[in-house]
C-alpha cells in the first residue's frame, strides 16, 4: 500500500503542476486544486466513496477489501475516513485521559512530501488524548509530528475516536486501531493550513498503558 500510495503521489503532483498556471492564486483557487487533488487521488487509488447513511448502514465500518476499499465522506468537517481495524480495548470513555503510542504515514496530495514513523519498530510518536462528552482535545508530547509541527495534533486525526477502540494487545489475536484518512487543509496541521494542502494518512493508535477490565 505505501509503495502505491507514493507512486500515485508522483503522477498526482505533476498532473496538478501541469494544471496551474497562474503567478497569483487566490483562496478559491487553492481550494479549488486542493479538492481536485483530493478528487483525483480517490480516482487513482480506486477508493469508494461512501455517505454517511451507509457507513451507519454498515455498523459503522467501511470495508478495505481490494475491489471494494471504501471511505466514508463526514459531511460536517470533509475527511474521508477508512476504518481498517476498529482495535481491541475499549473506546475511550468520558473524562478519561490518557496516552496513545502513534504510528503513521502521512503523504501530501500537492506538495509532493511524505512523512512516517512506521518503519522502525520500536519509534513511535506519543500523543495525549481526553474525551470530554463528544469532545476530544489531543496533544504530542513526543516523536516525528511534534518535532515537525508542534505539539498541536490535526483535528482530522480526533475524526476516527468516534467509531474506533484504544486498547493494547493481550491476545495473539487482538490487533490495534488502524484508520486512513484523507484530511483537507482546514482539518489538518499548521503547514496544511498556511498552504491550503490535503493530506492522506495511515494511522495506528494504541494505549500506552494497558488498562485491565
Amino acid at each position: 500500500m505505501r509503495r502505491t500510495i507514493l507512486s500515485l503521489l508522483t503522477v498526482l503532483t505533476l498532473s496538478v503542476t501541469l494544471l496551474s498556471c497562474n503567478d497569483y492564486e487566490t483562496y478559491g483557487d487553492k481550494k479549488d486544486k486542493e479538492r481536485a487533488a483530493i478528487n483525483q487521488f480517490i480516482a487513482d487509488s480506486a477508493f469508494t466513496v461512501i455517505t454517511e447513511d451507509q457507513f451507519r448502514e454498515q455498523n459503522y465500518t467501511t470495508s478495505a477489501v481490494k475491489g471494494n476499499n471504501q471511505f466514508v465522506y463526514l459531511n460536517n468537517n470533509g475527511v474521508y475516513m477508512q476504518i481498517v481495524r476498529k482495535g481491541c480495548g475499549k473506546p475511550l470513555q468520558n473524562n478519561e485521559r490518557t496516552d496513545l503510542l502513534v504510528r503513521f504515514l502521512e503523504v501530501s496530495l500537492l506538495g509532493n512530501t511524505s512523512l512516517f514513523n512506521d518503519v522502525r519498530p520500536y519509534q513511535t510518536d506519543v500523543m495525549t488524548i481526553t474525551r470530554t462528552g463528544s469532545t476530544y482535545t489531543a496533544s504530542f508530547s513526543d516523536g516525528v509530528m511534534k518535532g515537525t509541527y508542534g505539539e498541536s495534533v490535526p483535528s482530522g486525526w480526533l475524526v476516527p475516536f468516534n467509531y474506533i477502540n484504544v486498547g493494547r494487545p493481550r491476545t495473539a489475536d487482538d490487533e490495534i486501531a488502524k484508520v486512513r484518512l484523507i484530511v483537507p487543509h482546514t482539518q489538518g496541521h499548521s503547514i496544511a493550513s498556511s498552504y491550503v494542502y490535503p493530506y492522506y494518512y495511515e494511522i495506528t493508535f494504541q494505549r500506552r498503558v494497558d488498562l485491565q477490565d
